[in-house]
């Protein structure tokens, strides 16, 4: 009975030692399968998201160019960056074999950008972008390809993966089952035992894996039987509440990557700084789950940096005039800045009563610690865990982002910084373009102030240069009366040069105080019925002895029958003056003007052309600009001010007409006004 006994038992010892190397063995091995399986699941996520992103980058481009919105080339250019983002996540977590893969991802990707950046910038629909279409689409297609047969390939690892887990299982399970049935032959009792003390915690234990491995992560394994099969059954309980950890650490990732976008989008809208500062106050608050927002800005030219905005979770955005935290040294924000990542304390109130510098703290808090004021705000308000981000553009500091909670069971986490310094960049972006904007409306609106004081100044002064120049002009009247006696011949020279600069200098006055009353809006023009034809015949009588002493031919084409508008006959005739003159001053002697007026497809339409020397085709943008002279007209030393044409544009304009101009330097100039025929007018006269 003894060796019977000794024989049974050492045979049950025996089964009970391969059921336990076995089981462990199992364990071990599904453990191992597992962590692999959860190594491979995230880089195929990771590369499925790659290459979603790069279709979403093709299909926004490849929109833009087949229908040239702009909004779908705005996409393209927002989401640019995100693949490389992904590819550089991807490569972290991925095995050699998938990182060799993963960066001749990055080498296609990048020669794929490369085209489709040029795609953004071609127009729609030429030749440019449907080359570029073909050669994208080459290089997407070997990206593409690339991408699939990683997919492919961690595809089919995961499923041997798996597969290799259930087969195992199913051969432990059932070599198990083989030795306790060896065992069970020898002794009734020894099987009973054994099936009791091993088989049923290890089914738990298989089928515990087994509903892991299918979906199930609530499945969790009963510690009970031998201490072997115990820790086994707590090892898988400790992996799957790893993986649960894990799984809501990313979830909580995607959740605030999320609130990043949202907010880099409710902040990029804004180009005002305090709607800027609110959006971004307030969302990150709500999105981190803080209990207080500080938003710190730099001032101009100070050495602090305080409080622009202030959010509290109870309270939400503060009054302006609510500062709960002092300013902070300008030297400080600097260094925080050049150090280019977060500070994050989540035991504050320990250091705070320690009275001990801060570890890591920009500055001179990293070496002194907090200031009496800024210690008392911070207890104060009960702050526990706070956290810190600088904010910049390129070299510039702009100031910090500052978060805090006050319950201690809420540090800030790795995945809450990160994203908070992802906000931060953000801001600071738009925040660099809304003070931008606001310095470019605040001189904009200074040279607006100069342009009217200028107007202002041109419209007096040309005023009280037509007293004196109307006494000017009465008293060469009366010389030329001879009320004072008789002239000689070069008194009476002498007396016709003044006259004429006289003339000239009123007609520029008049030029002056016209523009004057332009730019503040009170121009305006008396409608009565006016006769074309007879303004163009009396304006090129007036100008043909100016024609005829510089040698210069001038004809006029006109209908025989009346061309009638409602028009100012004044402002009409300064126009043909102001066109007639320039053309006879820029005509050269033996050259020709000829003015036409006729009515084309219900509007009159009135012509004058010359043979002078032009206008260059660069400057001819300009030519209704005030002041503006061509240069052939400024090298050739032809007098002129530079605001006659600036006039009969805004005449011709608030006759409801249009004015067009054709000219060519060395080929002479044709101006062509465009106006309405009135309408009592009955049948128009053609050319």
């Amino acid at each position: 009975m003894g060796r019977r006994l000794t024989m049974t038992f050492g045979l049950l010892v025996a089964v009970l030692l391969l059921l336990g190397v076995g089981s462990l063995v199992t364990s071990w091995v599904v453990v191992e399968l597992h962590s692999r399986t959860t190594r491979v699941e995230p880089v195929l996520n990771e590369n499925t998201r790659l290459r979603d992103q790069v279709t979403r980058m093709t299909r926004a481009v490849r929109t833009y160019l087949l229908t040239g919105d702009a909004a779908a080339r705005s996409d393209y250019l927002r989401i640019r960056g995100e693949p490389f983002v992904t590819l550089a996540q991807a490569r972290e977590i991925a095995t050699p074999s998938a990182r060799r893969n993963l960066d001749v991802q990055d080498r296609q990707l990048g020669a794929y950008v490369q085209v489709s950046d040029q795609q953004a910038e071609a127009a729609p629909g030429s030749a440019d972008a449907r080359r570029l279409t073909t050669e994208a689409t080459q290089r997407f297609s070997a990206f593409d390809r690339t991408n699939r047969r990683l997919d492919a390939v961690l595809t089919g690892d995961r499923e041997r993966l798996e597969d290799g887990a259930q087969n195992f299982l199913f051969g432990s399970s059932l070599a198990i089952g083989v030795l306790l049935t060896a065992g069970g032959t020898l002794s009734v009792f020894a099987a009973v035992r054994t099936t009791r003390s091993l088989t049923r915690p290890l089914q738990s234990t298989a089928a515990t894996l087994d509903r892991l491995a299918s979906g199930d992560h609530s499945a969790r394994a009963v510690a009970a039987g031998p201490l072997e099969i115990s820790t086994v059954a707590r090892s898988v309980n400790a992996l799957a509440d790893e993986s649960d950890r894990l799984r809501a650490i990313e979830q909580e990732r995607a959740r605030l990557a999320q609130v990043a976008r949202d907010i880099g989008i409710r902040v990029r809208e804004r180009l005002d700084v305090d709607d800027l500062l609110d959006a971004a106050c307030a969302g990150i608050g709500e999105g981190l789950e803080a209990d207080h927002v500080f938003v710190l800005l730099a001032e101009e030219d100070g050495p602090l940096v305080r409080v622009a905005r202030s959010w509290t979770a109870d309270r939400g955005l503060l009054p302006p005039e609510e500062q709960p935290i002092p300013p902070v040294p300008l030297d400080v924000v600097r260094e925080h800045y050049r150090q280019g990542r977060a500070w994050c304390r989540n035991d504050l109130p320990a250091v705070l009563a320690e009275g001990a510098a801060l570890p890591g703290a920009p500055g001179s808090y990293g070496e002194a610690g907090l200031p009496p004021d800024a210690r008392a705000a911070a207890e104060k308000l009960g702050l526990v865990n706070v956290l810190v981000v600088p904010i910049g553009v390129a070299d510039q500091p702009l100031g910090a982002l500052f978060l805090a909670r006050t319950r201690p069971d809420r540090p800030w986490r790795e995945v809450e910084i990160d994203i908070s310094e992802s906000m931060a960049s953000g801001v600071g972006r738009a925040l660099h373009t809304a003070l931008l904007y606001q310095r470019e409306t605040q001189l904009v609106e200074k040279l607006r102030a100069l342009d009217q004081a200028k107007s202002d100044f041109l419209s007096t002064v040309s005023h009280e240069l037509r007293t004196p120049l109307t006494s000017i002009v009465g008293y060469i009247e009366l010389l030329e009366d001879e009320e004072t006696g008789p002239l000689t011949p070069p008194q009476r020279h002498m007396l016709d040069i003044v006259d004429r600069n006289a003339n000239r200098l009123r007609a520029l006055i008049e030029d002056l105080l016209t523009l004057s009353r332009i730019e503040s809006g009170v121009f305006g023009s008396r409608r009565e019925p006016v006769d074309l034809c007879r303004l163009v015949a009396s304006a090129t009588d007036a100008i043909r002895p100016a024609a005829e002493s510089a040698s210069v031919t001038v004809e006029k084409h006109v209908p025989d029958r009346p061309l009638v508008l409602e028009a100012d006959s004044d402002q009409l005739d300064r126009v043909l003056m102001n066109l007639l003159s320039n053309a006879v001053k820029f005509t050269p002697a033996g050259g020709k003007v000829t003015v036409r007026a006729g009515a084309r497809d219900g509007q009159a339409v009135l012509s004058v052309s010359d043979t002078g020397i032009g206008i260059p085709e660069a400057e001819q943008q300009k030519l209704f600009q005030r002041f503006f002279r061509a240069s052939n007209a400024t090298e050739a030393a032809i007098p002129g001010t530079g605001l006659g044409l600036t006039i009969v544009r805004t005449i011709v304009a608030n006759h409801g007409g249009e004015l067009e101009v054709d000219s060519g330097e060395g080929r002479g100039t044709t101006f062509t006004a465009r106006l309405p025929i009135a309408t009592s007018s009955g049948a128009a006269s053609r050319d």
